[in-house]
């Protein structure tokens, strides 16, 4: 009788153990999923008008101060290697938009980082502006984080930074749709995975402790989806028609 209660026992740690595995795979890995519809979408329209590549700029500054966190406090290694992914997902977008812009511009004028013209912000026209960006803000805030790294203050502050532009990630998604009083060119695939992704990560970070900074906005990021979503029922073409 023991016996089989331990065997039992053991069949349910295992299960237990294979779950969080592919939970924390996940994790890694799932954040990314949600931009392959928006980068076939790209590809195949060879139009990058629908996307907002500031979604990158705050992912990318989102999941670089996200590191300098970990470093200050060591939490799940899964949301480590979460960012390495997303970071490099985010280099594969803006390359993408940066050859379509490339091959579809009309005037021979391009605009770099070195101008330092500030309308030009991100809307640069080669792809080496945006890594020079990235690698000097990783720089500035590796020489602050190792400047007040024993403050901790200064950590709880980096971590709130990091999930606050990560929840504004669909911000500039939404603004841009605002903007253009369409969603044509987006894809509402990537939109639904990020809902989908948002809820599955609040209840990931309640479930496993983690600080509070991250299921906190988490939810704002699900608000956030829920509001791009509905601008799309707004702008679709029967929408226009009924409201004339």
């Amino acid at each position: 009788m023991d016996a089989d209660v331990g065997l039992q026992e053991e069949d349910m740690e295992g299960s237990w153990t294979l779950l969080s595995w592919l939970a924390s795979c996940l994790m890694v890995f799932g954040g990314a999923l949600p931009y392959v519809p928006q980068y076939q979408e790209i590809q195949r329209s060879n139009n990058t008008e629908g996307f907002s590549t500031r979604v990158c700029l705050v992912l990318l500054i989102a999941n670089i101060l996200r590191i300098f966190f970990w470093i200050g406090k060591q939490f799940e290694l899964t949301l480590l290697l979460q960012s390495v992914v997303m970071i490099l997902t985010m280099f594969a977008m803006i390359h993408l938009c940066c050859t379509v812009q490339n091959t579809n511009r009309v005037s021979t004028k391009q605009h770099r980082l070195s101008d330092l013209d500030i309308r030009y912000f991100w809307k640069w026209s080669a792809f080496e502006d945006y890594l020079l960006f990235c690698f000097g803000f990783t720089v500035l805030s590796a020489v602050v984080t190792l400047l007040l790294l024993d403050s901790a203050v200064f950590v709880e502050t980096l971590g709130s930074l990091a999930v606050m532009f990560e929840a504004m990630l669909g911000l500039p998604q939404l603004l841009q749709n605002f903007q253009n009083r369409s969603t044509k060119g987006m894809s509402v695939k990537m939109v639904l995975l990020w809902a989908a992704g948002d809820v599955f990560k609040t209840t990931y970070f309640v479930m496993n402790a983690s600080p509070t900074q991250f299921w906190v906005c988490s939810s704002v990021q699900i608000l956030i989806d829920v509001a791009i979503l509905l601008q799309v029922l707004l702008y679709s073409e029967d929408t226009r028609t009924k409201l004339g």
